[in-house]
């Protein structure tokens, strides 16, 4: 396959596209993260890279906590919404019409139409040029019924965004292609 060099680049896909919230001088917020991943297993941890100016880096610094909701599809407009405007000057909650509970950590908002929401304890904030990264210790996860299948998830019912930077677009999640830990089996 003939490859062409682009200089260094963040080319990482798929990249989901994340709504990041915290309380900033109590008010909840969220801002639109496009990446992030999975910094450990045990304990569980997720990292995200987040703009120094940004809003709701203040909130996240202020109390220490913060969640990431994973936008389905059908959030599409309210999480390009989130990422084109600042919470210093606008109510994006009232704006998207978010539906706002609270769990077990007590201040980082969560979004009640997302999927999934992750809570998170802030155990790393790192400064890296032009963002800082977030690593937070995921202390409970809500997921909504209609995405499991008995005890488990099923990644095809979260439909989850899927952010192209370079294209600047958003797509949905795709047909699952294989069984981990199976289908590799067969070059064995």
């Amino acid at each position: 396959m003939k490859k062409v060099t682009l200089g260094p680049q963040r080319l990482m896909y798929p990249r989901p596209a994340l709504l990041v919230g915290a309380t900033v001088n109590g008010k909840p917020n969220f801002m639109t993260v496009g990446g992030g991943g999975v910094a450990s297993g045990e304990p569980p941890m997720i990292s995200l890279p987040i703009r120094h100016p940004c809003h709701t880096l203040k909130g996240i610094m202020q109390n220490r906590e913060f969640s990431i909701n994973t936008p389905s599809v059908d959030l599409v407009k309210e999480t390009d919404y989130c990422g084109m405007v600042s919470g210093a000057k606008v109510d994006k909650v009232k704006n998207c019409g978010f539906d706002l509970f609270y769990g077990r950590l007590g201040s980082a908002p969560l979004i009640a139409q997302c999927p999934i929401n992750l809570e998170c304890r802030l155990a790393h904030a790192l400064t890296l040029g032009s963002h800082c990264l977030v690593i937070g210790e995921v202390v409970e996860s809500h997921v909504s019924e209609e995405c499991m299948i008995g005890d488990e998830l099923d990644a095809r019912k979260i439909n989850a965004l899927i952010f192209n930077m370079e294209q600047k677009r958003y797509f949905s999640f795709g047909e699952a292609v294989g069984d981990a830990w199976q289908v590799g089996k067969q070059l064995k």
